[in-house]
């Protein structure tokens, strides 16, 4: 009983951790995950900017030729370049090791991370990095602060500074609290484009956690349709059965 309530406890760990982090305003990611041309760029996306560092070990590169709708050799030349085979798992080659060496600690598997942190936390999350020169890479974040990770997406959002507000607390003290942030430097894309492409993301990010969404939803429909025409000729039935007792 006691291996039960601890299994149920870590299970619930994280749910708990981010309902206690909350405080911070999150964007509506406002995804589609209907939209195949959405989640054919944000794979693009996540395997040109993300997979230097975070594997997708739980997904595999044929899949999403078949849920997305791209043929092998579109995946074989723009999503696979390291001699891998399509039928393989979308990993890489830095290990747990090199990532705790070089970032302080190892980078996490992104296959679930849309289930375990929500799409407007990630959608938030990846638009909100500031410059912040007493962090080892430079860069803050609104949403998760003193953030390990850089800004990968950098150069297409460009950079932007925290705007801060002197607020005086119940004691009288000053502090200073991030107002919000300011464009400092454009980059290669316009805010609406920048929007566009973490959207995207986002939304790949969300198809990997649960690849069978769709199929799951459009089939629980038709067992509900099926149910529902199953209990009026059940209910008709019933009636044919019982008109004579009463």
């Amino acid at each position: 009983m006691k291996k039960y309530l601890l299994s149920v406890l870590l299970l619930v760990s994280p749910v708990i951790a981010l309902a206690s982090g909350g405080g911070v305003h999150l964007d509506r990611a406002n995804i589609d995950p209907t939209n195949k041309e959405s989640l054919q760029r944000g794979a693009r996306t996540f395997v040109n900017y993300c997979m230097g560092c975070h594997s997708a070990k739980y997904e595999r590169y044929n899949r999403l030729g078949r849920d997305l709708g791209i043929s092998d050799d579109d995946i074989i030349q723009n999503l696979m370049f390291t001699g891998e085979k399509i039928g393989d798992q979308m990993d890489i080659s830095m290990t747990r090791e090199m990532g705790k060496k070089w970032f302080g600690a190892a980078p996490p598997d992104l296959t679930l991370v849309a289930r375990v942190r929500g799409i407007d936390w990630l959608y938030t999350y990846l638009r909100t990095f500031y410059q912040d020169d007493s962090r080892p890479f430079g860069v803050n974040n609104q949403v998760f602060n003193n953030v390990g990770m850089p800004n990968v997406l950098w150069q297409l959002q460009g950079t932007q500074k925290a705007v801060y507000e002197t607020v005086v607390d119940d004691e009288g003290h000053e502090h200073q609290v991030l107002e919000g942030l300011e464009l400092e430097k454009a980059g290669s894309q316009t805010p609406a484009e920048f929007d566009r492409t973490v959207r995207d993301l986002v939304n790949f990010l969300a198809y990997m956690g649960e690849p069978i969404k769709q199929q799951r939803q459009s089939l629980g429909i038709k067992v509900l349709l099926f149910l529902l025409v199953f209990f009026i000729f059940a209910y008709l039935l019933k009636k044919e059965y019982w008109k004579d007792v009463h």
